[in-house]
C-alpha cells in the first residue's frame, strides 16, 4: 500500500509557567523546525497541528544558547514557511484526516509531559498512521505521547517491548526540574517507556545527538537530536513506502 508522502509535526499546545524563573513551557523551537527543514528537502509536505488548535513558546527555546545563526534568522522571519505553517496554518487535531498522512513526529518541549498523554486527537491520527504501515517518530519530550498510541491489532502500546530513548532522568536532574516534574505527577520519558514495557536506551551524556530506529519507531533524545531523528524517520519511511 503506498503511504502519502505528507507528515504531520504534533505541536504542545500546554503552555503554562514550568520553570523557576517564572518563564513558561511550550513548543521547543528547534525540536519542530528542524524536522520541518529535513522533511520539506526530503520532499514532503508538512502540516503542524496541536491537539486544540492552539500553541505557545517555550520561552528558554529561543534563547541564543539553543538557535544557530540561520535557527535565529529563522525565528525572526515572520514570513519563513515554518513560522506561516506555526502561526497561522496551525491545525487543531481533531478536524484532520489521518490518511492524508504517512508520517508522523511528535516536537517537544517539557510542555508535552503535560498535555501529550491525554491528546487522544493527536494519538489517534499516529494510530491509524502506524496501522497503514506508516513511521510514527519522535524526539526529547516528545516520546510521551507514545504509550497513549495503540497498536489497532493488539491494543498494546506500538513501543511495548521496542527499544526507544527520549530526554533522561539524569539531564531532569542536571535542568534542576525532575523535583517539578515529580511534583506534578508526570511521568518522565524514562517511566513513561517502562509503564508500557518498552526499553529505554539513553544517550552517553544528556545533551549529545542520539536517535534510534526500532522498526517503524523513531525516536530521539534531546534537541540536538531533533535533525538526526527526522533523518531515520524518513529513512524508515522510505524502506516501508518501496
Amino acid at each position: 500500500m503506498s503511504l502519502p508522502r505528507k507528515a504531520i509535526i504534533a505541536v504542545s499546545s500546554y503552555n503554562e509557567v514550568f520553570y523557576a524563573d517564572g518563564k513558561r513551557t511550550g513548543l521547543f523551537y528547534t525540536e519542530a523546525l528542524h524536522p520541518y527543514q529535513a522533511l520539506v528537502k526530503a520532499g514532503f509536505q508538512v502540516d503542524l497541528a496541536s491537539e486544540t488548535g492552539t500553541y505557545g513558546m517555550d520561552e528558554h527555546s529561543t534563547e541564543k544558547m539553543f538557535l544557530t545563526d540561520e535557527d535565529e534568522k529563522i525565528y525572526n522571519d515572520p514570513n519563513h514557511p515554518f513560522n506561516v505553517a506555526l502561526n497561522k496554518r496551525l491545525h487543531k487535531a481533531s478536524d484532520l484526516n489521518p490518511k492524508d498522512y504517512g508520517l508522523f513526529f511528535a516536537s517537544a518541549g517539557h510542555a508535552t509531559l503535560y498535555d501529550y498523554p491525554k491528546a487522544r486527537g493527536l494519538q489517534s491520527i499516529a494510530e491509524d498512521i502506524y496501522a497503514r504501515g506508516g513511521i510514527v517518530s519522535a524526539v526529547c519530550h516528545g516520546p510521551a505521547i507514545l504509550p497513549g498510541i495503540k497498536d489497532l491489532k493488539t491494543g498494546k502500546s506500538i513501543i511495548e517491548g521496542k527499544t526507544v530513548t527520549g530526554f533522561t532522568d539524569k539531564g531532569e536532574v542536571e535542568l534542576n526540574i525532575l523535583d517539578k516534574i515529580k511534583g506534578d505527577k508526570v511521568p518522565t520519558i524514562e517511566a513513561a517507556a517502562a509503564s508500557v514495557h518498552a526499553k529505554y536506551s539513553s544517550p552517553a551524556t544528556p545533551f549529545e545527538d542520539y536517535s534510534l530506529t526500532d522498526g517503524r519507531v523513531v525516536t530521539g533524545a534531546n534537541p540536538a537530536s531533533a535533525h538526526s531523528t527526522a533523518e531515520k524517520a524518513i529513512e524508515a519511511f522510505e524502506k516501508v513506502s518501496k
